[in-house]
């Protein structure tokens, strides 16, 4: 049976592994990543669409002019995308983000693993929690890093706009605002940092005990060892 310290320390690093799974969860259910307003020009007039979006469907409404509301509807992200590269990025971020979330299950597995139990193969041990904690946080930051050069160089925003309302002209521009479901990975990654955080103290600590028990004995006279 483990310690009491290293159930505690693994326990800890468990809850925050499970608080990480469960906000992938939130970030692949919810489609609050992006709003964009989105202006067109058409003959003798404006349009502004606006969107509300995830990776996998939003809303859209269309204001003319004076901000009179025309219509609004949701739509599905890939059946209004045109563009191979937008909708390959976001399919991206959807396997990335799949993946981290396994990663953080592995990592819930292992942590949970070691406060029970003392394995006897060591990347069962902290190497395990190290690994898919760290992968789970690269995985998060690399689809954060995606999502806004979808955005940028693919004009998501604007294939969704002209998606929802196939008459639309001319973009004139866009403004763009990042929903909670995106800041959330921030979270994530802050939790995956701070389960390796809790670990690294452990396994020092550990250490730094093993060392203290050996130092009696080298610091003993050769007399004494000898006999």
């Amino acid at each position: 049976m483990p310690s009491r310290k290293k159930t505690a320390m693994f326990a800890s690093a468990f809850f925050t592994c499970v608080c990480s799974f469960v906000m992938i969860c939130v970030v692949l259910a919810t489609q609050h990543w992006m709003s964009s307003q989105v202006r067109f020009s058409r003959t003798n007039s404006s349009v502004t669409v606006s969107l509300t979006y995830g990776l996998f469907s939003g809303t859209c409404e269309q204001f003319v002019d004076a901000g009179l509301q025309v219509s609004e509807k949701t739509f599905q992200v890939a059946d209004n995308l045109s563009k191979t590269k937008a909708k390959s990025m976001i399919t991206a971020i959807i396997v990335i983000l799949v993946l981290s979330l396994l990663s953080s299950l592995l990592s819930s597995g292992f942590s949970c693993t070691n406060a029970v139990s003392n394995p006897y193969q060591t990347f069962l041990g902290p190497t395990g929690v190290y690994t898919w904690n760290s992968l789970c946080g690269i995985f998060v930051l690399t689809a954060m890093i995606l999502f806004p050069v979808n955005i940028e160089e693919n004009g998501l925003s604007v294939e969704l706009a002209r998606g929802c309302f196939s008459f639309l002209h001319t973009h004139i521009k866009s403004a763009h605002t990042y929903g909670y479901s995106y800041w959330i990975m921030l979270l994530i990654i802050f939790l995956n940092i701070a389960s390796i955080i809790i670990i690294y103290f452990y396994d020092h600590a550990r250490y730094y005990k093993k060392k203290e028990q050996e130092r009696p004995i080298e610091n003993a006279p050769k007399d004494v060892i000898l006999f």
